[in-house]
């Protein structure tokens, strides 16, 4: 059964439906299937069919919050298309998931407030028609696996995850936002930290970890965002315990006091940075984001109701 009647064409135009072969999805993988458009009771002309991957992103500007809809990647699948009377043209596609994609599904379980789509857009006489969204399950890479299941192991538990406008420093990042996964500390350092944030930077070789520790402030001692930072080969990240490295880290920003510190080590291609910041939180990852003004991100289209573009989800 069809989804939409192509509005531009009227009482028996034709109709679309973009159909998946598979609604699950790997970062960096190749998504498949096709576009069906079934022509309706006279010939018809499409200009072209665009596929776009979208995802809600936060925005945060001053004192302003706002949610707008991330385009992750942009693709003409189709041009001058010209679909028969009663006849079904079926549009093959395959796109690739960008290696940055935000992570909507850990183990099988959804992710709350996190989602992927892909919205099938059409251009008829010069105007675009914009289709509903195809929801798209991005599970984790085995290496971000690895990290995450350090993350249980030490005792974390999930709070919350969002995709915000921004750019992180010392990261080959490609777009303009990027993930973060937040959860709260394990028992032992609940005391000193209130929360601790996730973010995943991936590339087709390697993957870069960032972690943004919340301190609690004391009597004796000041509070503020804390920093690690990890890169990896993805082979290596899969072979590689994060347990005791992630447990480590927290260890050192648990027992850090009120004074600024930044170091760094190296093993071999593991590098690991540690840091502290203490400063009113910005925008996403604190003092180590950069650039996400409104209205300014690449790929964004800011004002739109993300709520209502996943009307159909």
């Amino acid at each position: 059964m069809f989804k939409r009647m192509l509005s531009a064409f009227g009482v028996g135009g034709p109709s679309v439906d973009t159909v998946l072969d598979s609604p699950h999805a790997y970062p960096g993988q190749v998504v498949t299937g096709q576009v069906r458009v079934q022509g309706g009771s006279a010939r018809a002309e499409i200009d072209r069919i665009v596929l776009s991957l979208v995802t809600r992103v936060e925005v945060e500007h001053g004192d302003h919050e706002g949610v707008g809809t991330g385009e992750l990647l942009r693709v003409v699948v189709a041009d001058r298309l010209v679909i028969p009377e009663n006849q079904r043209v079926d549009v093959p596609f395959r796109i690739e998931l960008p290696w940055e994609a935000p992570i909507t599904a850990v183990s099988g379980s959804p992710l709350p407030r996190m989602s992927v789509g892909l919205r099938t857009e059409l251009v008829i006489a010069g105007a675009p028609d914009k289709g509903d969204l195809d929801p798209i399950q991005v599970h984790p890479l085995p290496s971000q696996d690895r990290v995450l299941d350090a993350f249980g192991a030490l005792g974390f538990q999930f709070s919350s995850a969002d995709v915000e406008a921004g750019v992180l420093h010392g990261v080959p990042q490609q777009l303009g936002f990027f993930q973060e996964i937040e959860f709260y500390p394990p028992r032992e350092a609940a005391g000193r930290i209130n929360q601790v944030e996730l973010t995943f930077v991936a590339t087709p070789h390697e993957l870069y970890v960032v972690l943004e520790a919340d301190k609690r402030g004391g009597l004796f001692r000041s509070g503020g965002d804390a920093f690690g930072h990890f890169r990896m080969t993805h082979q290596e990240a899969e072979r590689t315990d994060w347990a005791p490295i992630v447990g480590d880290w927290l260890t050192q920003v648990a027992g850090r006091g009120g004074h600024s510190a930044f170091g760094h080590q190296d093993h071999g291609h593991h590098s690991s940075h540690y840091g502290d910041q203490h400063h009113h939180r910005g925008p996403g990852m604190g003092g180590i984001v950069g650039g996400a003004a409104a209205g300014i991100v690449g790929g964004m289209v800011l004002g739109e109701v993300f709520e209502e573009v996943f009307e159909d989800e």
